[in-house]
């Protein structure tokens, strides 16, 4: 549910995690292992939790705890803030909804909420050691985009929930580029955020959600492992710069692969 170590993407209002909820945790190491290359070791918080790791870096968790919260299966960003209490009485003071917390876990603390269009995502207080944004360049291991009713709205949400572009941000500003939004924190492209996502719609993948997109060598290559270990192509795309592609893995867990190697690389196209 939350992370239990810093992760290359890190900083106060910064992306900082991403975790899958899902319902069988044996069945989604296996999936990813072969899918992205992941191996796992266990988590602090017990059984029901494993860390995966790419090239020894922590990358993702995974929690086998759906069906005992009564939560859907999904992945899950997290953002980083200095205090969650804050940042929860600032999510409902703006229309949006806290589902669950801030609970004490771990390394830090923990809450579970909807933007005002619906859109999931985590807060996370780290009350460990101090996390820092890695300065050393090295591509990020996820990033992530915002499908919104109208994204210059949920910029300004998430703007005032976590205070990027002002000095509380440490680095973490918006620019409009192209009708989309584009969140850069420590100079690093992290997240887009773009309009078109209908609220009502019976289509998750068309209803506001964030979209945790993984970096891959070979969009084609990765599609048929997915298959080939019982996940589904949902949605292929060819974008500037690259492709992508969004997958279901066998639980329903949606999640997208893409070549193109930084959010901020659409700008070109």
């Amino acid at each position: 549910m939350t992370p239990t170590e810093p992760a290359p993407l890190i900083g106060a209002s910064a992306p900082c995690w991403v975790h899958l909820v899902t319902r069988e945790l044996d069945a989604a190491r296996r999936f990813y292992g072969a899918v992205l290359g992941w191996t796992f070791r266990p988590g602090v918080m017990g059984d029901d939790f494993v860390m995966a790791r790419s090239g020894g870096v922590p990358v993702a968790g995974i929690g086998a705890v759906a069906s005992a919260y009564h939560v859907a299966v999904a992945w899950t960003p997290y953002f980083s803030v200095r205090d969650a209490d804050v940042a929860s009485d600032r999510i409902r003071e703006r229309s949006g909804t806290v589902a669950v917390g801030p609970l004490a876990l771990g390394l830090g603390r923990a809450l579970l909420a909807a933007d005002r269009d619906g859109a999931s995502f985590g807060v996370w207080e780290w009350t460990g050691r101090t996390a820092t944004v890695d300065s050393t360049g090295s591509p990020a291991h996820a990033w992530l985009r915002l499908r919104a009713r109208d994204a210059f709205d949920s910029a300004i949400f998430y703007g005032e929930v976590l205070g990027w572009g002002n000095e509380e941000s440490s680095g973490c500003q918006v620019a409009y580029v192209k009708e989309e939004v584009l969140v850069r924190c420590g100079g690093r492209p992290l997240a887009r955020i773009s309009s078109g996502a209908v609220e009502s719609a019976p289509d998750p993948m068309v209803r506001p959600h964030w979209q945790v997109q993984f970096p891959v060598d070979d969009v084609a290559a990765t599609v048929r492992e997915a298959e080939r270990h019982g996940g589904t192509l949902l949605e292929r795309r060819g974008v500037p710069q690259g492709s992508e592609a969004t997958l279901s893995d066998p639980d329903g867990g949606h999640f997208t692969v893409t070549d193109v190697r930084s959010p901020a690389a659409s700008d070109d196209g």
